[in-house]
């Protein structure tokens, strides 16, 4: 049975207790979690047409709460550049992959409420799928998230808390809710099952090309879980001798919040003081990609290892760039929101090796940036 284990000290629990966080020094779980079975290409033929034809890397099945999430089109862009259409979800959103793995646990748990925090994405995932489950949810977020999301958070029933301040006062806010006895804390980055959902987004395009894998996968990194749940997968299909090499994971950030590449740059291992960072303290803190708008990454040590380990790296792009970016996508037919338009205005024009970029979310929940 799978249990939560913590990564700096060694401290473990049950998966069917509501411990959010490490008793011992507050970080964020991981998953000790074996998958079961032999997986292979024809073994996935007839198949459920959704992320859960691969039961048996998955640390849940059978579940109830599916809206059919997953098998996203991958399509050629470039003679190089692929994109998946991760906005193509039920929600929007690649958030879905592990916001229904939380909630199917939840729904397993039965606890009398259910908190998520978010800057948008998360937190209408989330809350999707608690309705699906029938369970109680309230989703905090940031004053100045789109209002589209905040739109589509109460739309499905949960009981939304605008706070004041940046995405570290609202995941101060959503942990301290989390704290009180009852309580589920459906964390997309405290949580480790949201890890073993968004690893999915790897093994389609594995599936999709063939069993095999591009030279790089690109990934937006704020919190760092679509990222981390493509180190997962990646490690798994080697061990299981599915591939033969490891893609290079290419992680983007905003250039204006950009904590986990400038620790990279700096060959640090964990993120720099804030008085060590290229702007400084009071340099900038908001990008029009507010989705990886995240200054303090709880699993910072984590994301910069596996980018390090597939012999990637870090790129940012500016706000300008961004813009571009997005203009750029629409022109050729995919309209997508700031935040996931990041990996292409990062590596759209690359020639020399084959890389996928996620489209993650759609531009309806953003509009164009001004």
């Amino acid at each position: 049975m799978p249990a939560y284990i913590c990564p700096q000290d060694g401290t473990r629990a049950d998966t069917t207790a509501l411990t959010w966080c490490c008793p011992a020094c507050r970080g964020p779980w991981d998953l000790e979690f074996e998958g079961a079975g032999a997986l292979s290409l024809n073994s996935l033929t007839g198949r459920v047409n959704s992320l859960w034809r691969y039961e048996e890397v998955l640390p849940l099945s059978s579940p109830t709460t599916t809206l059919g999430e997953g098998r996203t089109p991958l399509v050629q862009v470039t003679g190089t550049v692929s994109a998946k259409l991760d906005f193509l979800m039920p929600t929007l959103s690649f958030k879905d992959r592990g916001a229904v793995m939380l909630a199917e646990l939840a729904r397993r748990l039965s606890p009398e409420r259910v908190v998520a925090d978010s800057s948008g994405n998360a937190g209408t995932a989330v809350a999707a799928y608690c309705a699906r489950a029938s369970l109680p949810c309230t989703v905090y977020v940031p004053e100045g998230t789109s209002p589209k999301k905040t739109e589509q958070i109460r739309a499905h029933g949960a009981h939304l808390e605008i706070v004041p301040g940046d995405r570290e006062a609202t995941a101060a806010a959503a942990r301290a809710a989390a704290d009180v006895p009852g309580t589920f804390y459906a964390s997309h980055v405290f949580n480790p099952y949201f890890l073993h959902g968004t690893k999915t987004y790897v093994y389609e395009l594995w599936e999709d090309l063939g069993g095999r894998l591009p030279d790089a996968i690109a990934v937006p990194v704020g919190n760092g879980t679509l990222l981390l749940g493509a180190a997962l997968a990646t490690a798994e299909l080697h061990a299981r001798g599915l591939i033969d090499r490891r893609p290079a994971l290419i992680a983007v950030q905003a250039e204006n919040v950009s904590p986990l590449a400038a620790a990279f740059r700096a060959g640090a291992e964990d993120l720099l003081p804030e008085d060590l960072l290229p702007d400084g303290p009071a340099g900038p803190t908001t990008t029009l990609a507010e989705g990886i708008a995240i200054p303090r990454p709880p699993r910072a040590r984590a994301v910069l290892a596996a980018v390090r380990e597939s012999g990637g790296t870090f790129l940012t792009v500016t706000e300008d760039r961004i813009r571009a970016a997005q203009l750029d996508l629409a022109a050729r037919g995919f309209y997508v929101e700031t935040t996931g338009v990041a990996c292409w205005a990062a590596v759209g024009g690359w020639t020399d090796r084959s890389v996928v970029v996620p489209l993650c979310g759609a531009g309806l929940k953003t509009g164009l940036a001004g």
